[in-house]
């Protein structure tokens, strides 16, 4: 009990904002948080509602202790493994924030591949589309979609009705709700005859034996958006061998995939019927992305 009381202590005497962003940063670095000064300025920004960059032009102003202590917390918890995207319930992706919860994959960058290059592709049929998402998760892809191509409508399914809220709310906030509906079920389940100018889908892709071997924080999001079974590449199997039933004629396929797995993913997809089948690559330079057309 001596160690939260003496940060209770400090909290009392630490009053600037330069100095309580140092206190946290220095408390993430001794329990080995990699990136520890950025993920002390994103939690003392959510905690004050000010911009990071306020953090340093207002670095001598006095924080109210309330804030301080909740700063604190939220350091606390972070030590603990927390995900940054959980302890202040927002992500941005495609430039929009994002709400996340434990209930969601947090969205990364390197989906912003696919989100971007299926947007585009439905974007240049130049006509009313419709497209599915598989795994919906947070609704990062199906909303910057729907965001930015206005012309699209999408079907959204996740096995999860706690990811479907997150979803939905986010469909709501950023008002393309009206061109957006949910299915709870597993995968093409609950999309029997219907057929779609696209199918997206960033699924479950780390091998099981691998799940132990994950960051702690990555640990921390839901296991079902993870577990690809053994290979990693079993979610990829169903929805290939499904997706001609539910694609019109020429429609693309489009999904994420994780280290090592694009090749075998080509092949899949190529061995279904799909043509002109390519792999893209990340900002990192690395193969993220395979998509096809029927």
């Amino acid at each position: 009990m001596i160690f939260p009381f003496l940060i209770f202590l400090e909290a009392i005497a630490i009053k600037t904002v330069a100095e309580v962003l140092r206190t946290g940063t220095a408390r993430l670095e001794a329990g080995g948080i990699e990136n520890l000064r950025l993920d002390a300025e994103i939690l003392l920004a959510h905690v004050t509602g000010w911009r990071r960059l306020s953090l340093y032009v207002d670095a001598d102003k006095k924080l109210p202790l309330d804030a301080v202590f909740r700063f604190n917390e939220l350091i606390t918890r972070r030590l603990e493994g927390v995900p940054v995207a959980y302890l202040t319930g927002m992500r941005e992706f495609m430039g929009l924030a994002f709400a996340v919860n434990e209930h969601v994959l947090i969205p990364r960058p390197d989906t912003e591949i696919l989100t971007e290059g299926v947007g585009e592709y439905l974007r240049g049929l130049g006509k009313a589309v419709t497209f599915a998402d598989l795994g919906v998760g947070s609704g990062a892809i199906t909303v910057s979609i729907l965001k930015f191509v206005k012309s699209a409508r999408a079907c959204a399914v996740d096995i999860s009705e706690a990811a479907l809220e997150v979803a939905r709310f986010n469909a709501e906030k950023f008002h393309v709700a009206d061109r957006a509906e949910f299915f709870c079920g597993d995968l093409f389940a609950p999309l029997e005859g219907k057929t779609f100018d696209a199918i997206v889908s960033n699924p479950p892709y780390i091998p099981t034996a691998d799940l132990a071997t994950l960051q702690a924080e990555v640990r921390r999001e839901p296991r079902l958006a993870l577990d690809g079974g053994a290979d990693g590449l079993e979610f990829y199997r169903r929805i290939i061998v499904d997706a001609p039933r539910f694609l019109v004629t020429g429609g693309l396929l489009a999904v994420e995939v994780g280290f090592n797995q694009a090749a075998a993913v080509k092949n899949l997809m190529e061995a279904s019927g799909f043509a002109d089948v390519e792999i893209f690559k990340d900002l990192a330079g690395l193969e993220r992305v395979v998509a096809g057309r029927l």
